[in-house]
């Protein structure tokens, strides 16, 4: 201390402390303007959005049914960007056309991962659409939240499905038909690929274990966009004039569903006759064709436009407004996206960042509203909790329930009614982590590849 008083009381010295001092003052300058910089630089990094890929068909066949998704997700994103976004980030879209195409959507999966650095991806309609994302989604270690209804037998770390797993949709339609209205002979009829195949596999094992007869089952697969029914629905007709209650179980998906039902009418074939429950047809598909001759005919889904609900009335209000359509509806698909939309938003909250892996963490066990008025919760085995509803066909083109589950359903990942996969769970949780864990071996990964037979 006395050093520094002399430093101070010497003339010579006294010039070089007034140096000193000049160039401390110089330095906290400079340093208060790195730290400025850095923290706008910081600021503006905090502020990226996060990027959220579409990848639904806006053209081909299944356009009928994917381009309400997209606009689905663009509702949602512009709702959630109002609200402030997550994390102080607001959430970007970046839309892409895979045109029907199931090669073209692995490319453009492939697009928004590696080129355009999505966080997550919303899409798919079709299995075969998902299988060819899906190695992509893995080697890219990308998101997909999947929204429709498919055959199970799959479970990837890096896929959460909101649609229904055959325990969800295919087991309780077929057990209302069989127990509620009486049906003996069922004809199990499909577009040509793996959801409807791997589901009517499901089906016919189950159908057969209640006491079924092979002869009392017909199974017919058409192609994607398929127009010409007359022929198919006239052996249908003939199917059912037995003498023996019959039902239509329908995995008849996109367009060809339109000429279907139009030809049913065509030939006189009512509920009343021959019901037909389909997995695939919803409001959206019921806005192109005169639903006059199909009242009486089902659906199998966890959620109608129909359901009152307060939650169902605020999203039927958002999406009027967002479309601009006083006559816009609203179907089961879209419902799976709210729900995936808004888990994927409370799981990057819980963990505080959009990273994919810890995102995946932070998702298992979190709870959203479903439009329904009760709750989803993701599953370890990515898959979520879903009611079970059973829709009528009502001349307006509307479904009035007639059944429903008294609860919400756990997604199976692996049905119980395929030999190749009954003795399988999943479990996306630490220790056990993995998707197809056999319980009987004790081991991971021992599994027939029973969806792609």
């Amino acid at each position: 201390m006395q050093k520094r008083v002399a430093l101070l009381t010497n003339g010579a010295t006294h010039s070089n402390a007034k140096d000193d001092e000049m160039s401390i003052k110089k330095h906290v300058k400079l340093g208060l303007s790195a730290l400025a910089l850095s923290i706008s630089f910081n600021s503006v990094a905090a502020e990226d959005p996060i990027r959220v890929g579409i990848l639904h068909s806006l053209s081909g066949t299944m356009a009928i049914s994917e381009s309400t998704l997209k606009d689905t997700m663009l509702m949602l994103i512009e709702k959630q960007n109002e609200a402030g976004g997550v994390l102080g980030r607001q959430l970007e879209p970046v839309v892409v056309d895979p045109a029907s195409n199931w090669p073209l959507f692995a490319e453009k999966a492939r697009e928004l991962l590696a080129k355009e650095k999505v966080d997550v991806i919303f899409g798919n309609w079709t299995s075969v659409s998902r299988k060819s994302v899906l190695p992509v989604i893995e080697e890219l270690n990308g998101l997909l939240f999947y929204p429709v209804q498919y055959e199970g037998e799959e479970s990837s770390q890096n896929v959460f499905y909101t649609g229904a797993a055959p325990n969800q949709q295919a087991i309780p339609a077929v057990d209302y038909l069989m127990n509620d209205i009486g049906v003996e002979r069922w004809v199990l009829a499909g577009t040509d690929y793996v959801y409807p195949r791997t589901t009517n596999k499901i089906l016919e094992t189950y159908l057969k274990d209640k006491g079924v007869a092979a002869e009392d089952i017909m199974v017919n697969y058409t192609p994607f966009g398929h127009s010409n029914w007359q022929a198919i629905v006239s052996d249908i007709k003939a199917f059912g004039g037995a003498g023996k209650k019959t039902a239509v179980v329908s995995t008849i998906n996109g367009d060809a569903n339109v000429p279907f039902y139009r030809e049913l009418g065509n030939q006189g074939i009512d509920a009343a006759d021959i019901p037909v429950v389909a997995f695939s047809v919803g409001e959206q598909e019921l806005s192109g064709i005169d639903t006059g001759p199909l009242v009486g005919h089902l659906a199998a889904w966890n959620y109608f436009m129909s359901v009152e609900s307060d939650a169902n009335y605020d999203f039927i209000d958002a999406w009027v407004a967002h479309t601009g359509n006083e006559e816009a509806v609203t179907n089961d698909p879209m419902e799976a996206h709210y729900i995936g939309f808004n888990m994927y938003i409370e799981a990057v909250k819980k963990a505080g960042t959009a990273d994919v892996d810890a995102v995946k963490d932070a998702i298992i066990g979190v709870s959203v509203p479903n439009l329904t008025g009760g709750f989803a919760t993701m599953m370890p085995n990515h898959h979520i909790t879903k009611p079970v509803l059973i829709g009528e066909i009502q001349d307006n083109g509307q479904f009035s329930v007639v059944w429903e589950t008294p609860s919400t359903v756990a997604g199976d990942a692996w049905s119980d009614f395929l030999p190749g996969s009954k003795d399988l769970i999943s479990d996306w949780r630490k220790p056990l982590f993995c998707g197809n864990f056999n319980v009987v071996s004790g081991t991971c990964g021992a599994q027939a590849n029973v969806a792609n037979k």
